[in-house]
């Protein structure tokens, strides 16, 4: 971190009083030898002083020290040693001004004073040769000062440009995650509906059959605590992910087991997955599904983010990889439930509009997130992408029911 001093960085003030240094001495060491004698030291220690401002008030500095020039022409002193003051404060005036009007106006106070002191300079060249040398050594500072300026508002506005740009890809990011846990919130409400669908007919069923059956009964009743485990569970990772209130949607009761349509509200499965790649097959990518010991029923929430994992690997295959290209899902189980989808990279551009799913990396991570799994994302050593996602297995309630 950058040391300040009196709000400036440190290294800045340390350069300014260096520099104001160099023009006190030049003022001071002429003392008794120079025109004007002390009268004349004075006016540059004023110099001096006016240029320890010259990054915060350039255009203030610049009128001093012309002034003060001015003082010394009308007192006949000619050119002093300590009247690079007057260069310094033109540079500054020109780099640091707000507008570039006021270093077009210090360039011609400068030009005009020139001339003044070319009238006064004890040199044995004409005047107008003293004047044309002053003139190019003003004229030289004055541009470099310009070309200084021109570089630093440059890198200003690429700085900010920057910055805007980094605030937007934070807003943008925020903005997804925000869209995704909505996502995520209702297909969550429908899995707990489930839920609690299951336990009011197992509930039901052994009320009925407490009498006739007690084992059936019994069993029904160890139905619904596990169900309930797990829809606790479920509503525990929802308050997790969602710490934003919602907009609560109108949904149906948890006794009614009418399937949505809704494409946004409908929960799917694993066992979906071969109808997703047949749709990415028609979209164009060569697709390859390999299945090893997935278990046939997972918890709902758990079954969903596998789909949606798939959906959004291969939504950026057609995507990045193009049309064409070579792409295996492999579903797994090793100590976790294991998704892994690579592409080679070899496709071309799709021709087709690829299957909506989401926002990418950042949808992934955040399901992911909710189930304790762990995302890794990549290119490949021999060309293309590969995705993997690994995701704790957790114990499953049993799946009978009761039929009422």
């Amino acid at each position: 971190m950058s040391r300040t001093l009196f709000g400036r960085p440190l290294r800045s003030v340390a350069f300014d009083v260096g520099v104001c240094g160099l023009v006190a001495l030049f003022a001071v060491s002429g003392a008794e030898a120079q025109p004007g004698g002390w009268p004349a030291v004075l006016v540059g220690l004023a110099m001096t002083l006016a240029l320890l401002f010259r990054r915060v008030h350039p255009a203030l500095v610049a009128a001093v020290v012309a002034a003060l020039a001015l003082t010394q022409v009308v007192a006949g002193w000619g050119v002093l040693a300590y009247d690079i003051a007057v260069l310094i404060a033109l540079y500054s005036v020109v780099k640091y001004a707000d507008r570039l009007r006021d270093g077009v106006l210090a360039g011609v106070v400068a030009a005009i004073g020139v001339l003044l002191a070319a009238t006064q300079s004890e040199s044995n060249l004409v005047w107008w040769a003293t004047a044309i040398y002053f003139g190019l050594v003003t004229g030289g500072v004055w541009l470099a000062a310009l070309n200084v300026r021109t570089r630093r508002l440059y890198v200003l506005s690429l700085e900010e440009r920057a910055g805007t740009l980094e605030r937007e890809r934070e807003a943008e990011a925020r903005a997804a995650v925000a869209g995704e846990r909505a996502r995520i919130a209702r297909e969550l409400h429908d899995v707990v509906a489930h839920s609690m669908a299951v336990m009011i007919v197992q509930a039901d069923g052994a009320r009925l059959l407490f009498d006739r059956d007690p084992e059936t009964a019994r069993h029904a009743v160890k139905v619904v605590a596990d169900t309930g485990r797990q829809a606790l569970e479920e509503m525990r990772r929802l308050v997790d992910v969602l710490r934003e209130p919602g907009t609560p949607e109108a949904t149906t009761g948890p006794d009614d087991t009418t399937p949505t349509t809704d494409p946004e509200r409908r929960r799917a499965t694993v066992g979906e997955v071969p109808a997703l790649v047949g749709r990415f097959r028609d979209a164009g990518l060569r697709v390859r599904l390999r299945a090893e010991g997935v278990p046939a029923a997972l918890p709902p929430g758990l079954d969903l983010t596998v789909y949606r994992v798939v959906q959004e690997a291969l939504t950026n295959a057609l995507k990045h990889a193009g049309v064409g290209a070579d792409v295996t899902v492999v579903l797994g189980v090793d100590d976790d439930l294991v998704v892994r989808v690579t592409d080679d990279g070899r496709g071309r551009p799709p021709v087709r509009p690829a299957p909506s799913g989401g926002h990418g990396l950042v949808g992934m991570r955040e399901r992911v997130g909710v189930y304790d799994g762990r995302l890794s994302a990549g290119p490949r050593t021999g060309g293309g992408w590969e995705v993997e996602v690994r995701l704790p297995l957790p114990s499953t309630p049993d799946p009978e029911v009761i039929a009422v």
